[in-house]
């Protein structure tokens, strides 16, 4: 039971804004009638039919930190037949709900070791989970998420108690206490008639009320306190306060590359680009870069304007300074975005930069925190008539000009709509709207793309992104164009290909096709003239020790060790950042950030020679072909440029049987064979691993399933030993920069925890927590939710994996960790 009181008050003010509810919420009923109208668990192509089954979820199951529908499709893509017998499972409704959700997620896991490519979480918690069950059975579903419920709990004053890790009993209780408040809106005349008159031939009818329940609880938890009022987020604060600072004086500060470093000035190019207004997650969104960046960034540059001008600054009732106020008003985010902290520019400061020269400022962040190259097929308009023109003023260009510039739209659907709009309802335009989408959002400097004429394997060229979308009204037609090097021109034939329809499509996850296209440039072939020299973002040992949590002293030992040995392991705990250091631990060694000479492989059991090097593949008339593998390309990519270094990156190193993958070349890894030949297996031919070609592995310390690694690979490589940075000046900034009382707490019972583990006689250093876990948050999402989340969700299953057969310790060590929470 709950106070229906409380109810009535909050209903009253849902209704008072029901028209601007709708129009940000209407999506939820579109996505259930597009997932009834296209799921089909017998689906031929079960990927592609759970795609379009989930293309209007919007950011239901998509965040700026979690991606639990990419995760899924990219499983589905690899594993379809595993990922059929999980939905066919979880929507089985003979057996127990949250035996269900428990079996999903546990698969989820396994699908996560097999095919995660790298990727820490599967993101399946109960609150996606919750989201296929409403979708696939709305008239008896809800959505959970345990942070919502709760507030909705606290604020009805109901009898159910959710506590934090009580799954079972919070998922079932959730379910009754929405049971009863969609009996109530049910008795609510007003509401249940500006509901149906607001529905559309594209949304479910919803005759149960269950997703209007959903939306009225989503409402209660964004605008209403536990005192039962609503919250009003319309004032910018701090009130009362201003650093004082007039324009010219601005001005004067932008000068100083001191005060405003590059960083700090793409930081405020893209507030101002994006209007002046934003969230951290909207600027890491739309430019890219992890949205600490953006938070800690303009943090840091605060603190240096009050350094230098001895400015005023803004503190809160216990004395913390509000650093960011000094360039910013701010204000709690709308309903749309919960949670989050809206800057605005301050008036003085935005009138400085409309005058200051930015044009040496990327728009957008040339290389994502965690952004890998992607590759894109790509059609210059109707039998590639557009591509002397667009090779000649280096672009690439999209049509669909009568809707306008991309960038304005907030989603696919709302395109989709558009182009119905302009051009006529009679389709759906949902392929159109995902291109024109990708080309606006996706695309990113440093992608590569590969021109195509027709469906039969014809390639024209080869071109590197430079910088982001554009749309460009001095055009007659192709007004969407985004800057692009191209770097090669001619005519090539991908033999046993068919490429897709689609103007554009991203190939990044089509590892076959995506070499087949390579090595028709992997010796440079070029119709007329060489590639022009691109220049690369610069990248020093500084920018290293900047992003990694890591001593001066240790940066120089393991940069000696590479140009000794050639080949290292970084090696370490779960959570130390093995896979992001090697990244830039490459990027550091070459002095910029050049993905062309950077590649990654991630083994595991079943991976081998065949995969790596070279084996024996099918072809269309019957008969097998040599078809090389990824180490085998990239040596030979190494070799032609043998006057600049190239990193071959080899993550989960210790999964794969080393033997069977390297074969022969074993031998050629030491740093005194490079250069030597032996003959391949597969091919007549003498191959060699090139001296300027270094391998960097990574090793989880932690992984008791794993083989111990065998003297020949000991004596081929150096191990470096990675632990947590907690202690590092570098992560101390950042834990300070967060001002928080409770993720301090946590830190310290984490590095106790470690003690604990490093002096267990069956554990050891190779067992502690790593700072990764912890990174990456800004202020306003250290609360609760997101610290508890890392608690229960990943460090504790973690040490009761180590202490599976110790309950006595494994429970005191779990009560240390909760109690920081306290």
């Amino acid at each position: 039971m709950f106070d229906k009181g409380r109810l009535r008050e909050a209903l009253v003010k849902y209704k008072a804004n029901f028209d601007a509810i709708w129009q940000t919420e209407k999506y939820k009923w579109e996505a259930v009638q597009c997932f009834q109208d296209n799921w089909d668990i017998g689906a031929t192509d079960f990927a592609e039919m759970l795609s379009r089954s989930l293309a209007k979820t919007g950011n239901l199951l998509t965040s700026a930190n979690n991606f639990p529908k990419s995760m899924i499709k990219g499983f589905a893509t690899d594993a379809p037949e595993e990922v059929r017998a999980m939905f066919a499972a979880l929507f089985d409704e003979n057996a127990d709900i949250y035996e269900r959700i428990k079996t999903f997620k546990a698969r989820s896991s396994d699908l996560l070791a097999q095919y995660g490519k790298g990727a820490r979480s599967h993101y399946q918690t109960e609150n996606p989970i919750s989201v296929y069950l409403w979708l696939k059975y709305p008239d008896k579903y809800y959505i959970y998420k345990f942070g919502e419920v709760q507030a909705v709990s606290d604020f009805l004053q109901c009898d159910y108690q959710f506590k934090k890790g009580a799954y079972a009993e919070n998922v079932r209780k959730f379910h009754a206490l929405y049971d009863e408040i969609c009996a109530e809106l049910r008795q609510d005349n007003k509401l249940t008639e500006m509901f149906k008159a607001s529905l559309t031939d594209s949304c479910y009818p919803d005759l149960e009320l269950r997703t209007l329940t959903i939306d009225v609880g989503f409402y209660i938890s964004r605008n209403c306190s536990a005192k039962g009022t609503a919250a009003t987020a319309e004032n910018w604060i701090p009130t009362g306060y201003n650093p004082g600072l007039s324009a010219d004086e601005w001005t004067k500060l932008l000068s100083d590359k001191h005060i405003f470093t590059d960083s700090s000035l793409a930081i405020l190019k893209r507030m101002m680009d994006i209007g002046g207004e934003a969230t951290c997650s909207q600027l890491a969104a739309k430019y890219g870069e992890a949205m600490n960046f953006y938070n800690s960034g303009s943090v840091a540059l605060a603190r240096r304007v009050a350094q230098k001008t001895g400015c005023p600054v803004s503190k809160r009732e216990d004395g913390s300074i509000q650093w960011w106020a000094i360039l910013y008003l701010g204000r709690e985010a709308a309903n749309e975005e919960p949670g989050s902290f809206v800057w605005k520019l301050r008036e003085e400061l935005s009138d400085a930069l409309q005058q200051w020269d930015m044009q040496h400022i990327p728009l957008f962040a040339e290389t994502a925190a965690e952004a890998e190259i992607r590759y894109w097929l790509y059609a210059p308009g109707r039998s590639a008539e557009k591509w002397d023109e667009f090779q000649r003023t280096s672009i690439m260009g999209l049509g669909w000009e009568e809707i306008g510039d991309l960038s304005a739209f907030a989603s696919k659907e709302e395109m989709a709509e558009k182009m119905r709009e302009v051009y006529g309802d009679e389709k759906r335009y949902t392929n159109s709207a995902y291109a024109t989408w990708q080309f606006a959002h996706e695309i990113r400097p440093g992608d590569i793309v590969f021109v195509k004429r027709g469906r039969l394997g014809e390639i024209l060229g080869r071109g590197i992104v430079k910088s982001g979308y554009e749309y460009d009204n001095a055009r007659t037609e192709y007004n969407n164009i985004i800057p692009v090097e191209w770097t090669h021109k001619g005519e090539w034939k991908v033999e046993g290909e068919q490429f897709p329809m689609k103007t554009l499509t991203d190939i990044t996850r089509y590892n076959e096709l995506v070499e087949k296209i390579r090595s028709l440039f992997a010796e440079d072939v070029i119709s007329d003239e060489e590639p022009p020299a691109i220049k690369y973002p610069p990248y020093t040992a500084d920018d290293f020790l900047r992003d990694v949590y890591m001593s001066r002293e240790n940066y120089d030992a393991i940069k000696a060790q590479m140009k000794k040995k050639k080949n290292i392991i970084l090696q370490g705990a779960p959570g130390v950042g093995k896979t992001f250091v090697a990244k830039r631990l490459a990027y550091s060694l070459m002095g910029e950030e050049d993905k062309e000479r950077v590649m990654m492989v991630q083994f595991h059991q079943s991976y081998s020679y065949e995969d790596f090097i070279m084996g024996l593949r099918p072809t269309e008339s019957g008969g097998f072909l040599p078809r090389t593998g990824p180490f085998y390309n990239f040596c030979k990519k190494a070799e032609i440029d043998d006057g600049r270094s190239y990193f071959f990156i080899i993550d989960e190193i210790n999964r794969g049987n080393l033997n069977k993958i390297f074969g022969e070349l074993f031998m050629l890894l030491e740093a005194d064979k490079r250069g030597e030949e032996i003959q391949l297996l597969y091919k007549d031919e003498r191959f060699s691993v090139p001296g300027n070609l270094y391998l960097i592995g990574t090793m989880n310390t932690a992984d008791r399933s794993l083989a111990l690694l065998d003297y020949a690979l000991r004596r081929r490589f150096s191990f470096f030993p990675m632990k947590p940075g907690f202690d590092t000046a570098g992560f101390r900034a950042y834990q300070e920069s967060l001002e928080n009382d409770k993720f301090n707490r946590l830190i310290a019972a984490v590095e106790k925890l470690n003690q604990y583990i490093k002096n267990d006689e069956t554990l050891g250093e190779g067992f502690m927590i790593g700072h990764s876990y912890f990174c990456g948050l800004a202020p306003e999402e250290v609360d609760d939710v997101t610290l508890a989340g890392i608690v229960e969700y990943e460090i504790l299953p973690l040490i009761g994996e180590y202490w599976f057969d110790e309950p006595s310790k494994l429970a005191d060590r779990s009560e240390e960790i909760r109690s920081a929470l306290r």
